[in-house]
C-alpha cells in the first residue's frame, strides 16, 4: 500500500481530499482537465483537497471524473464501525440492502487483524458483524491464494 494514502488501514480516519488528490496523482489527470470538469479554477480544486468531507453530490462528480468508488470507503467504516443492533429498527421507505457487500479493503483489515492475532475469529464475528460461514470462507481463499503464491 502506498505510504501516502490518506486512509488508514482499519478504514477508521477517512480525509477525502487528500484520497482524491491521491487519485488524481495516480491517475495523471491534468489540472486543466479538472478545472474543465467542475468549472472551477486552481485555487479551488486545491481547496477541495484540503477538505476532510465534501458534498455527496461533489464525490459524485470526483468518483465519475477519476472512475473510482469514493464512496466505498465510507461504505467500509461503516460496515466496520456502525452499530450492529436492530432494535426499535423502523421500515424506512429507502430501499434495503439485503446483502453486504464487503470491499477488499475490509476483507484485508479483518483478515491480517485476525492473522497478527490482534483478534480472534469470535472476536471479530462478535465485534463487526460478520456472518460466521462468511469469515470462514475469506480464511479459507486466503490461505488457497497464500499457498498457490508459493508454488
Amino acid at each position: 500500500m502506498n505510504t501516502s494514502f490518506t486512509v488508514d488501514k482499519s478504514l477508521k480516519d477517512i480525509h477525502i481530499g487528500k484520497c482524491i488528490e491521491q487519485k488524481v496523482t495516480e491517475s495523471n489527470v491534468p489540472m486543466i482537465r479538472i478545472c474543465n470538469y467542475f468549472k472551477l479554477d486552481e485555487d479551488d480544486i486545491r481547496n477541495c483537497y484540503k477538505s476532510e468531507d465534501i458534498s455527496a453530490a461533489a464525490l459524485l462528480q470526483w468518483s465519475r471524473l477519476l472512475n473510482y468508488d469514493f464512496f466505498r470507503l465510507y461504505s467500509g467504516h461503516l460496515m466496520l464501525y456502525s452499530s450492529s443492533s436492530r432494535i426499535n429498527e423502523k421500515v424506512s421507505v429507502l430501499p434495503v440492502f439485503r446483502k453486504n457487500i464487503y470491499t477488499k479493503e475490509v476483507k484485508d483489515y479483518l483478515l491480517e487483524i485476525i492473522s497478527e492475532k490482534k483478534k480472534t475469529i469470535a472476536e471479530v464475528i462478535e465485534i463487526y458483524g460478520i456472518p460466521k460461514t462468511t469469515l470462514y470462507n475469506w480464511l479459507k481463499k486466503n490461505l488457497e491464494n497464500n499457498q498457490n503464491k508459493r508454488f
